[in-house]
């Protein structure tokens, strides 16, 4: 155990000179390559972690047969060396169906109670995650809350799933990313012995703000202190429904988040994107249908590169879903009916992440998209984007911290709260919208 805990002290220490360095250089090869190594140093501090917290059960586990042994007056010569193991266990930590509960430990130490800040300091340096980015002072919450909730939470999120994501640096408010604006040329030789074509690459850097979202909701001091017994966590209420509020939240600022007043730049509002008119008063899909592909030739034709996704309303996959042709028959269909009439295949009551196809591009339907666009404050958009172009930093930490609203009624107030930043512009012309009054509300 001791060997492990020396591994992941050392791989900190690493971790955090890349961070001193990475400060410092400008974005290039070196750059990239040390952001890589950052990048693999998190997931081997995470896989020890994971390691140590074994093996600390395991020497608990040894602890309580020796002392069981003891109990019953057996010698057990062969336990000498597990003794020294049980010497060096790391602190307790909080686990799923552990002793102690987090959050009614991390409520109590705020009242004083000296075993519960003990458990939480010894937590916290178990953890050993960097949290600099802020001006907010709280605990880092228990990485199994982050794992048990947070896909659960994303499954609702769609437009967040179908982003790349990275570390966020572990300091600083800001984060630049690279984006080449100016690329090499080539050209024919016009005669042998003369110059070539000679372009330099060129690149700027796109600074991205690191933004905060946080969800907070008032508790009674009876839930915080006898909420956490076996069998009744509060984890599973009041935390599980802030993850699931946070990732909603984010989700939606990712889409349409307006790049000030602590808001990421959300996708539809990037500069400079494409843009593709539906207008009609009784719109159909045979109509719609052209739309999308004018919509997908725009990313094909100016970024050069293919589209990866539509994301529209839930509503407008209904709408599309609900289509018939002449005969009556549905245009979407189920996939696995193999239709040959078909413009589309999918599920017409499925949500999230990928529902269907279409053009040969899979549907994301994602209920943050904006319902109210137009003059009449009624129409939907529809988004077609390569979605790889873009790059979510966040921490995959939350933070937790209790303020007293009001005493006298034995009230609490919990927070969380996590930090993002969101490269939604580095490439324009990878993101087209459709939008018109022909994406007024469906009638069915």
């Amino acid at each position: 155990m001791q060997k492990l805990k020396e591994a992941r002290d050392s791989k900190v220490a690493e971790l955090d000179g890349l961070v001193e360095e990475l400060e410092t250089l400008e974005a290039g090869e070196t750059f990239d390559t040390k952001f890589d190594r950052s990048k693999e140093l998190h997931a081997e501090i995470k896989d020890l972690n994971v390691k140590l917290d074994e093996a600390r059960e395991a020497a608990e586990t040894l602890k309580a047969v020796k002392e069981s042994r003891q109990e019953l007056g057996v010698e057990d010569d062969d336990l000498g060396e597990s003794e020294a193991v049980v010497d060096v266990v790391e602190p307790d930590m909080y686990r799923k169906g552990g002793d102690h509960s987090f959050m009614a430990d991390a409520y109590r130490s705020q009242s004083g109670d000296f075993s519960a800040q003990e458990r939480l300091n010894k937590h916290q340096e178990f953890e050993a995650r960097d949290v600099g980015t802020g001006a907010f002072t709280g605990l880092v919450v228990p990485q199994y809350l982050i794992d048990e909730y947070a896909p659960i939470a994303r499954a609702g999120s769609a437009v967040y799933n179908a982003v790349p994501k990275k570390p966020l640096p572990a300091f600083g408010m800001k984060v630049e990313v690279s984006r080449i604006t100016t690329g090499s040329t080539a050209a024919e030789q016009a005669t042998q012995n003369s110059a070539v074509s000679e372009t330099n690459i060129d690149d700027t850097l796109l600074t991205v703000n690191v933004d905060t979202v946080a969800g907070q909701q008032d508790v009674s001091r009876q839930a915080l202190e006898r909420g956490g017994q076996p069998g009744f966590s509060l984890e599973n209420i009041i935390f599980g429904d802030l993850v699931a509020a946070y990732y909603s939240k984010l989700d939606a600022l990712l889409i349409d988040g307006s790049g000030s007043s602590g808001q990421p730049l959300g996708i539809k509002n990037v500069g400079s994107i494409n843009t593709t008119t539906y207008t009609d008063a009784s719109p159909t899909v045979a109509e719609l249908y052209p739309k999308l592909a004018d919509a997908i030739q725009e990313v094909n034709s100016n970024r050069f590169a293919p589209a990866t996704a539509i994301v529209m309303h839930p509503r407008r996959w209904g709408f599309i879903t609900a289509g018939l042709d002449s005969s009556n028959r549905p245009l979407v269909v189920p996939a696995g009916n193999n239709p040959d009439n078909a413009v589309g295949v999918g599920e017409a009551a499925a949500y999230g992440n990928v529902v269907g196809n279409l053009l040969g591009l899979p549907v994301i339907t994602d209920a943050n998209i904006q319902t109210d666009a137009g003059s009449g404050n009624d129409e939907d958009i529809i988004l077609i984007a390569k979605t790889d172009d873009m790059i979510l930093f966040e921490d995959n930490i939350f933070q937790l911290k209790f303020e007293e609203t009001n005493a006298g009624s034995l009230t609490t107030k919990m927070v969380v709260y996590g930090y993002n930043a969101f490269a939604s512009g580095r490439y324009p012309s990878g993101i087209s919208e459709i939008s018109g009054t022909g994406l007024v509300t469906p009638t069915f």
